[in-house]
C-alpha cells in the first residue's frame, strides 16, 4: 500500500473543495439563506450523493455512462431540469419566507438534504469526474480495486465534508446579521434564482 499516494489524494481533494465551483458556492447560497445547520444539511445531502458516484465509478457505470451519449444526455437533461424546477419554486415564493426569519417557516433539513443529494446525483459531470479523477491515485497493487475505489470515496466525502462544513458554518453565521434588512429578502431570492439557474445551465452546456 502506497501512504505517499493516499495523501497526495488528501492534498488534491482538499485543494479541490476549497476552489470556487458549483457545489461550495450552492453550499453558501444555501446557508446565507436558511442559516448554518441547514446550510450542513445541504452539504450531507452532496456528500451523500457522492457515495452513489463511487459505487457508479466501482463497478464500471460511470465507464458505461461516458462511453453512451444517450445515457449521458438523459441524466444531464434531468438534473438540468431539477434544478431549473428548484429555481422556478424560488421565483414564485415570496421574498420575506426566503430569508427564514424567526416567524417565517423554512425548508426542512430534510429537504434541504433531499435537494442536494438529487442535485448531485443527476450530475453527470460529478460521476466523469470522478471516472477521470479516481484512478490515478490507486494506490494498491494487491487490494481488490473495487475496495480502492471506496477507500478513495470514502475519503474525498470526508474531506469534502469538513471543507464544505467549514463554508456552511462561516456562511450560516452571518446569516441572522443579514437577514434583518428587509431588502436583502430580494437580493438573495434573485441569488438563489441565479445560482440554480447557473447550474442548470452549466450542466445542460457541459460535455464529456
Amino acid at each position: 500500500m502506497n501512504y505517499d499516494i493516499l495523501l497526495a489524494f488528501i492534498s488534491a481533494t482538499t485543494l479541490l473543495a476549497f476552489f470556487p465551483g458549483p457545489d461550495n458556492i450552492y453550499v453558501l447560497t444555501q446557508s446565507l439563506v436558511n442559516g448554518k445547520k441547514y446550510g450542513l444539511a445541504t452539504v450531507v445531502g452532496l456528500i451523500t450523493g457522492c457515495l452513489v458516484h463511487t459505487t457508479l465509478l466501482a463497478f464500471g457505470v460511470s465507464a458505461l455512462i461516458k462511453a453512451n451519449y444517450s445515457l449521458f444526455l438523459v441524466i444531464k437533461l434531468f438534473g438540468s431540469l431539477y434544478l431549473f424546477y428548484i429555481a422556478y419554486k424560488v421565483f414564485r415564493s415570496n421574498a420575506s419566507l426566503i430569508l427564514g426569519g424567526d416567524n417565517a417557516p423554512k425548508k426542512s433539513m430534510l429537504s434541504l438534504f433531499k435537494q442536494g443529494f438529487i442535485m448531485n446525483v443527476l450530475n453527470p459531470k460529478v460521476a466523469l469526474f470522478f471516472l477521470a479523477f479516481f484512478p490515478g491515485f490507486l494506490f494498491s497493487r494487491t487490494l481488490n480495486t473495487i475496495v480502492q475505489f471506496y477507500v478513495l470515496g470514502f475519503i474525498f466525502m470526508v474531506v469534502s465534508f469538513l471543507v464544505f462544513s467549514i463554508i456552511a458554518i462561516l456562511a450560516g453565521s452571518i446569516s441572522g446579521y443579514v437577514t434583518k434588512n428587509e431588502k436583502v429578502g430580494k437580493i438573495f431570492k434573485w441569488l438563489q434564482i441565479v445560482v440554480f439557474v447557473g447550474l442548470g445551465i452549466y450542466i445542460l452546456l457541459s460535455d464529456k
